[in-house]
């Protein structure tokens, strides 16, 4: 088993190897994985890992972190600039994490969120994606 404590810096063309990973794996600095060829891998980290991070290269590929996509709820924004203050507010009260693309607001798929929407009228699309909160807040 490979022990890695850091990402790499690598822009070739090697072919990639993936190895899957949750949200919640990589917000951790100790865990174990094993790639798509069976290769396994101990993570002791200073910082996490990320979507898309190559963590390990040989001479023949560069081993990559792929974030599994998880059931998240999207909310269309569109361009009612009070009701997109007003979701965040309420979002941000809660202390959910949310991720923005594009004109939408992606929040994990929480029953508390899910009633606090319907109970504000707020339309939501249950979906799954690789959730990608937005950082800079304190987290609980």
């Amino acid at each position: 088993m490979q022990l890695i404590h850091d990402h790499i810096h690598y822009h070739g063309d090697l072919p990639v190897v993936l190895l899957l990973v949750d949200r919640l794996t990589l917000a951790k600095r100790r865990w174990r994985g094993t790639a798509d060829d069976g290769s396994e891998f101990g993570f002791d980290l200073e910082h996490h890992l990320h979507d898309g991070d190559p963590f390990h290269l040989t001479d023949t590929a560069v081993y990559r972190i792929a974030q599994t996509p998880e059931p998240v709820l999207t909310i269309d924004l569109g361009s009612d600039a009070p009701s997109s203050a007003r979701l965040g507010w309420i979002i941000g009260n809660l202390h959910f994490q949310l991720g923005i693309e594009g004109n939408n607001v992606l929040v994990s798929d929480d029953p508390a969120l899910r009633q606090l929407f319907e109970r504000e009228h707020i339309a939501f699309v249950s979906t799954t994606a690789v959730f990608h909160p937005l950082s800079g807040g304190h987290h609980h």
